[in-house]
């Protein structure tokens, strides 16, 4: 059954990759829980455990003694969520694309792509430590675009 109350919530968690499982549990529980298909609850799920991964490894640097802010909002027409970590910040224009040549076989780098791949909208706040991700449950349709905006 479909939730009509917009769900929101707010909470900071222990940089560690093992708050992770706890996090992601909650929030496809209550993607389920508000009617979100199977195919959302995949695509949330990846993105999510992508950006959580990248705070605590990348922005967090694995410091367990910094936290992962997690905001999100479910409502009757998309899922959006905001994962900020302490660290300096980056670039993400300046990550090289996993699928070209050199890059082919680097370990890195293919976090952002799956969150862009699975999400409507990827935004970066400007200092680089934090991401806002949607998904609509209706997709956009080709001509109107997926926003894939930086700022």
């Amino acid at each position: 059954m479909a939730s009509k109350a917009p769900i929101t919530c707010s909470m900071a968690v222990a940089s560690t990759l093992l708050a992770s499982e706890g996090v992601c549990h909650l929030i496809m529980s209550i993607l389920e829980d508000s009617g979100f298909g199977k195919e959302d609850v995949f695509a949330v799920h990846l993105a999510l455990q992508e950006a959580f991964i990248n705070a605590v490894r990348h922005g967090n640097q694995m410091d367990p003694d910094k936290e992962v802010k997690i905001e999100y909002l479910v409502d009757s027409e998309k899922f959006e969520i905001s994962v900020t970590d302490e660290g300096n910040g980056f670039d993400p224009e300046a990550v090289p694309d996993p699928r070209c040549g050199e890059n082919l076989y680097k370990p890195n780098g293919r976090g952002l792509l799956l969150m862009r791949a699975y999400m409507d909208v990827i935004e970066y706040n400007e200092k680089g430590n934090g991401v806002r991700m949607v998904r609509y449950r209706e997709r956009p349709s080709a001509t109107e675009g997926v926003r894939r905006e930086q700022g």
